[in-house]
């Protein structure tokens, strides 16, 4: 759905066996690592609509035989691999490879290309954080939240 240019997410609704009515998104991942694998089968399990895209077909194996979404192999910067992936239909994209150049440029092009409502970055170069943070791009910085977790732990009382 658009309004005023911006895509708005156009969430599906269900209703479970216990009768409370369920809100489920579409969500892209690129990167099957650990986090990628992991976001990826939680949120399967709560009845969203996953595709994960991974270079590595061996990446997949973490995802489990029952995993309840859908495994590309391909490239994440690639924009036919992200159609392909349904990411002009997504509300969600999470781009969380080992790469910050590959993260940024994903990130990126769902953003402003697709206009995903929603885009979640794993930048590790905090330098790099502040720059995309402030350019409005939805960031994550696991060296920062680690080494302030850690100092929390060593300094409080």
């Amino acid at each position: 759905m658009n309004v005023k240019g911006k895509r708005i997410a156009d969430k599906s609704y269900r209703l479970t066996d216990s009768g409370i009515i369920h809100c489920s998104v579409k969500v892209v991942i690129v990167g099957c690592g650990r986090v990628g694998a992991r976001l990826a089968l939680k949120l399967t399990e709560e009845g969203h609509e996953v595709t994960v895209i991974d270079q590595s077909a061996s990446s997949f194996s973490r995802l489990g035989d029952n995993f309840d979404g859908t495994a590309l192999l391909g490239n994440g910067i690639d924009e036919d691999m992200l159609k392909r992936a349904g990411i002009e239909e997504a509300d969600a994209f999470c781009a969380l490879t080992n790469g910050d150049n590959r993260n940024i440029m994903s990130a990126e092009m769902a953003q402003h290309v697709f206009n995903v409502p929603r885009v979640v970055c794993r930048i590790y170069d905090p330098i790099r954080y502040e720059v995309y943070k402030d350019l409005g791009l939805g960031v994550i910085c696991p060296t920062i939240m680690g080494t302030d977790t850690v100092h929390e732990i060593l300094v409080k009382d």
